[in-house]
């Protein structure tokens, strides 16, 4: 038998960790290897996205509300100015809760873009996920949607992309007609998705005497979540104060009874009775703002009620992220 002559390979240029970029798992790495690129580079890329941000939303304008709307506020919107400007073609920039479909952006007719908050994401940094999503939005051809994928490790950030300086103003929607600026003319996916959408909002109101805090209803009872940026050891403490005085509460018939966690930060909630409205709790909710600001700045210990206080709104924390 004749001998089997050696295979060889072309040997592959090899490139620097800097110029390799990010592929599906499976796919072979394009550092020239040979191996899957889960198995090569793609490691130390998944580690890095996969790295959870306590708090994604710190040092953007409004860190409050960006936690708000992406956990609690079913139909919002908010303005959002880039820190270069708008690109040519792309009159505005808006944040929505939730697009259509579940998209996480789109790319209107018009050339405008709508970027989703409330879409799952890939990695455990929701900030630079949903900059990776903008950029792309921002460059796909108009009347498109942008799909979701793994940003990459190193890829910027909101806070690198956003004027930091501009206010972040949410704007409460009662409905999610905004999805779309000609209802009639809508596909019947989206008219379809607008309806589910719809049916499943709760109704949200902002409040205006405080900073992000928002009134809802839903069929048994009223409630309010307060997202507070203190920390929330300081502001657990603050709330064990008024609350063994006798003063956590917003007016007859309400009771804080717990509060979420949420991006590092810390949410109260207070039940109403289902009669009193959002402008009912305008008031009441602005002062207890300057209550609270006193027991924050309070630096004597607990005392005995204040800290099983304190243990009791421990124990009704829910994390939400």
């Amino acid at each position: 038998m004749a001998k089997k002559r050696p295979q060889t390979k072309a040997k592959r240029p090899q490139l620097t960790d800097g110029e390799i970029p990010v592929v599906g798992a499976r796919e072979p790495c394009p550092c020239g290897s040979g191996r899957r690129y889960k198995a090569c580079h793609g490691r130390a890329a998944a580690h890095a996205v996969t790295e959870l941000v306590q708090r994604p939303f710190e040092g953007l304008p409004g860190e409050c509300d960006w936690v708000a709307l992406r956990e609690l506020v079913p139909a919002a919107t908010a303005g959002l100015a880039l820190r270069d400007g708008l690109p040519d073609g792309v009159p505005a920039v808006t944040l929505a809760t939730v697009l259509p479909m579940a998209w996480p952006a789109l790319r209107r007719d018009d050339g405008s873009v709508l970027l989703g908050l409330q879409n799952d994401t890939a990695s455990g940094d929701i900030s630079r996920d949903l900059a990776d999503t903008l950029l792309r939005a921002l460059e796909a051809k108009p009347g498109t949607p942008v799909q979701g994928r793994r940003a990459p490790a190193d890829g910027p950030r909101l806070q690198d992309l956003l004027d930091l300086e501009a206010p972040f103003e949410p704007v409460v929607h009662e409905g999610f007609e905004f999805w779309v600026p000609d209802a009639e003319n809508a596909t019947p996916e989206v008219t379809a998705s607008l309806e589910r959408a719809n049916e499943a909002a709760i109704p949200t109101v902002r409040l205006e005497s405080v900073e992000a805090a928002y009134w809802c209803r839903t069929p048994e009872k009223n409630h309010l979540r307060w997202v507070m940026p203190h920390a929330e050891e300081q502001l657990l403490d603050a709330l064990a104060r008024l609350h063994a005085a006798g003063r956590s509460n917003l007016g007859e018939g309400t009771r804080l009874v717990g509060s979420f966690r949420a991006h590092g930060l810390t949410v109260p909630v207070w039940d109403l009775p289902s009669e009193m409205g959002a402008q009912d709790v305008e008031k009441p909710a602005a002062e207890f703002a300057e209550q609270l600001a006193a027991a924050l700045a309070t630096q004597t210990p607990l005392t005995g009620d204040e800290r099983r206080a304190r243990g009791g709104l421990t124990n009704r924390q829910v994390t939400l992220s």
